[in-house]
């Protein structure tokens, strides 16, 4: 192991984090100045670096940016005693693998450091070599199964019908379906039928003539028009409205239509890929989707399967979103450990594939360190015990964003105020048991649990950080910190 590299203009804090490290047998080299770390750096590199922010000359942040130059993979811990929020800022925008407030308590000083070096050691035995991207993923039966049907209607103009669950990917099935088809030189164009308002999307599928309703200044080209030679994605089909589900059959089963206000039919050289999260057969018997139409698209139907169905994919998914959403934002490709991956793979994922994409969005921005432990994961994932409804995403919206339209917000103080109940009426059969047992103490004992309870909570919050746990309970930095150790939490 290399050693860690310390770098203050104040010798007392490189002083004493030499010595706590040296007791815990790990090695570091002491530096005055940015500078001296720079020159250094020609000739060799540390395990981990600790830098202050606020040093004579070159900075901490400056410093920090010059080092991911050079060694992208490198931990580096930023130290200042000015904790403001643009110094947080700037340390995270530029690679920081955790910013450390002074003044600090030395163990956790020490305790940060050796997880930056485990991530360090991680790191260095790792292969990343980049990996070549299908244009889908998966290695389940299931996908195998699609994989081949997208196969054998490679040559074919023949209507697809393509069912799955919302966030499943069936987009992405059909620009496969027509990157593998004859059409492939034309384009893809696509439409989710539920995403237009009603009284306008008969003009969006079809265009319209100029003057064909107020607003109508110019001749505009519809979707069918826009697609000509190549593919027509409608999603969410079973959503169309009644009208407009005639006008599709129509064009599928004569090949002409006309732009809304217009009196020339069009030729329409389309083939027609359409997708629903819906049952189309339920909904024919409701008599809310024509079954002459629902037998038009359904000539060849493809299911896509739930995430939960194909599980074993998973890993391969989060490594590729990972790494996606990192080229993104310009940086490091994060990992989850294998307990982070097993937990994923254990949860319910109603959104599935979208859902789990998000996921790897918010890791990539918000976890701490390169490999994603199981504490990393948001608290809404960490706490979900079991599938709920509300995990399923609108399509513009993170997995775990609230609904805040209609009724939501009176259900959801039901619940709230249901919970606050619950909460209190567990408190008071706690008080009664203790107290028919004969238990002394009754009242300091359940104050202590209580505050353990919420300060280990808010600990796991902040990913152990005391002073962010602080501030969000309200209490001060040394209250905190003497309550930990009170309650016997530091251990």
């Amino acid at each position: 192991m290399k050693p860690v590299w310390i770098v203050d203009d104040d010798r007392s804090i490189r002083w004493v984090l030499d010595k706590a490290l040296g007791r815990e047998s790990i090695p570091c080299k002491l530096f005055g100045s940015a500078q001296e770390v720079m020159a250094e750096l020609e000739l060799d590199s540390p395990q981990v670096l600790v830098s202050d922010i606020r040093m004579p000359g070159l900075n901490g942040i400056e410093l920090l940016r010059k080092v991911k130059g050079k060694h992208p993979a490198l931990p580096v811990i930023i130290m200042t005693a000015f904790s403001d929020l643009e110094s947080a800022v700037s340390a995270f925008q530029g690679g920081a693998f955790e910013y450390l407030p002074k003044p600090f308590d030395v163990d956790k000083a020490v305790e940060l450091i050796r997880r930056a070096v485990d991530e360090s050691l991680r790191e260095s035995g790792v292969d990343d070599a980049p990996l070549e991207v299908p244009e889908i993923l998966g290695q389940a039966p299931a996908m195998q199964e699609v994989f081949r049907a997208i196969g054998r209607l490679s040559q074919s103009n023949v209507t697809v019908l393509i069912t799955g669950e919302s966030g499943s990917g069936k987009e992405v099935v059909a620009r496969a379906l027509h990157k593998h088809s004859a059409r492939k030189g034309g384009p893809f164009i696509a439409l989710n039928t539920a995403a237009i308002p009603r009284d306008l999307l008969e003009s969006e599928l079809f265009g319209h003539e100029r003057g064909a309703f107020t607003g109508a200044q110019a001749m505009r080209r519809g979707r069918f028009e826009q697609a000509e030679g190549g593919t027509l994605f409608l999603d969410e089909i079973g959503d169309m409205p009644a009208e407009l589900q005639t006008r599709l059959l129509r064009v599928l089963s004569d090949g002409y239509y006309y732009r809304v206000g217009g009196h020339q039919p069009i030729k329409a050289d389309v083939r027609v890929i359409a997708a629903t999260h819906q049952n189309l057969e339920e909904r024919v018997r409701q008599g809310s989707f024509r079954e002459d139409l629902y037998h038009r698209l359904n000539v060849i139907r493809l299911r896509l399967p739930p995430l939960r169905e194909r599980r074993e994919d998973i890993p391969l998914l989060a490594r590729h979103f990972l790494a996606t959403s990192a080229r993104e934002l310009g940086v490091e490709a994060k990992r989850l450990s294998p307990e982070a991956l097993q937990f994923i793979q254990g949860l319910p994922l109603a959104g599935n594939v979208r859902q789990l994409e998000n996921l790897c969005r918010w890791l990539t921005v918000l976890a701490p360190a390169q490999v994603v432990k199981v504490e990393d994961l948001p608290l809404e994932i960490r706490s979900e015990p079991a599938p709920q409804p509300t995990l399923q995403p609108a399509p513009v919206a993170t997995a775990a964003a609230p609904s805040t339209s209609g009724t939501a917000a009176p259900a959801a103080a039901s619940v709230a105020a249901g919970l606050v109940d619950d909460w209190l009426q567990l408190l008071v059969r706690e008080v009664d048991r203790r107290l028919v047992s004969g238990e002394a103490e009754v009242m300091d004992r359940l104050a202590r649990e209580f505050e353990a309870a919420v300060i280990r909570t808010a600990l796991r919050h902040t990913h152990g950080r005391r002073i962010e746990a602080a501030t969000k309970l309200g209490v001060g930095r040394n209250t905190i910190t003497r309550k930990i150790q009170d309650l016997g939490l530091d251990h």
